[in-house]
């Protein structure tokens, strides 16, 4: 399963917001530096709107929603690079997540400490930038001599490598993250190999007050990270208040729907979070409906029917002969599954169909 890990500065709501992702107070949430020392890890179920409509046409109980998982990661701080705070630790356990959302402080309030001084979350997402592109340029030079004497001995991965390397180094020098770089497909694998901080894909997550998250327009700090975002990271961004996922933690369906009505909103800011996270790892999903359950299956964006098939087991790839496939929008337009086949709706798709959100499958394979 793919991970999100969620980093910040200290006190900006990290701990806070992963308790209300995984509903659990799992994450210790204190105001002090360093509270969180262990990442934490949680798996949670991705929001799906079409999930109980189909859950009405198939005539079953049960639903197993997507899901993904979040991590913890303790708050970074200037320095970290260097093993400031507990630098190290923090940016080993960021280098094993597959994305991240960084959480950005954008309200006042005087009795929560900030590390820094003042609330300025563009400053805050430099010092972050900073210690990930340091720790890449640390970790570029270090394999740059021994790819360089491969490469000389003719290995191919080798070569691609320090070619990266060279046009890496100077774009990371430049305090630009090595995801922002134009890299051709080939260029793509080979950054992949070299595993940097900086080259995975990022979701800003602005972290407003109670009183913003219905209407956050005149919110400077949440403008400025939206800009900051689209203009020089090629990032996405989210707005959650942590504090109000927070008490949403002991509430149930309706408790929860009257609560977030009041506050002028209808959707949670965690449930939009999550899907966003969902996208930005790339991922997608396709479901199986039947009287025994409904299930939404996580597959990448991209993948051919039979890896689609193998999301379920193993032997349904290795066997795969055709996925009898529906999309979601024209069996919810048909009523059920009979009207829909009558409609000429459903239609066998062979090995080499990509996938596509949404789509309601049915595999044919050889035991």
């Amino acid at each position: 399963m793919l991970q999100a890990g969620i980093v910040g500065l200290p006190n900006v709501g990290k701990s806070t917001l992963f308790n209300a992702l995984t509903r659990t107070r799992k994450a210790e949430s204190a105001n002090y530096p360093f509270c969180t020392i262990d990442p934490n890890v949680g798996v949670v179920q991705v929001p799906d709107a079409r999930l109980d409509p189909l859950r009405e046409i198939s005539k079953t109980n049960k639903v197993i929603p997507a899901a993904i998982e979040f991590v913890d990661i303790a708050g970074l701080v200037a320095g970290a690079s260097k093993g400031e705070g507990l630098g190290n630790k923090f940016l080993a356990n960021i280098r094993e997540v597959d994305a991240i959302v960084h959480v950005v402080r954008c309200f006042d309030d005087d009795d929560i400490i900030h590390t820094l001084s003042g609330i300025d979350p563009l400053r805050d997402i430099e010092v972050i930038n900073t210690e990930l592109i340091l720790a890449d340029i640390t970790s570029l030079e270090g394999q740059q001599d021994k790819l360089v004497k491969k490469a000389r001995g003719g290995d191919k991965e080798a070569v691609e490598n320090v070619a990266l390397i060279e046009r890496l180094l100077p774009h990371l020098n430049e305090t630009k993250p090595a995801i922002t770089l134009n890299l051709s497909d080939d260029e793509q694998g080979a950054l992949k190999r070299l595993c940097l901080l900086s080259a995975k894909p990022v979701l800003y997550a602005c972290n407003v007050a109670e009183s913003d998250l219905a209407d956050y327009s005149g919110n400077a700090y949440v403008t400025a990270v939206e800009k900051f975002a689209h203009e020089h990271h090629g990032a996405g961004t989210c707005v959650v208040s942590a504090s109000v996922e927070a008490e949403l933690i002991d509430f149930d369906e309706e408790e929860a729907s009257e609560y977030l009505e009041s506050l002028g909103v209808q959707d949670s800011g965690v449930s939009l979070l999550i899907r966003a996270t969902y996208d930005l790892l790339g991922l997608a999903s396709y479901f199986t409906a039947g009287v025994q359950e409904v299930r939404a299956w996580t597959f990448k964006k991209g993948m051919k029917a039979p890896q689609c098939a193998g999301v379920i087991h193993t032997d349904f790839e290795s066997g795969f002969i055709k996925a009898e496939v529906v999309a979601y929008d024209d069996l919810i337009e048909a009523g059920n599954v009979a009207k829909a086949r009558e409609a000429g709706k459903y239609r066998l798709e062979g090995k080499d169909y990509e996938f596509k959100d949404g789509d309601v499958a049915l595999f044919r394979f050889n035991n």
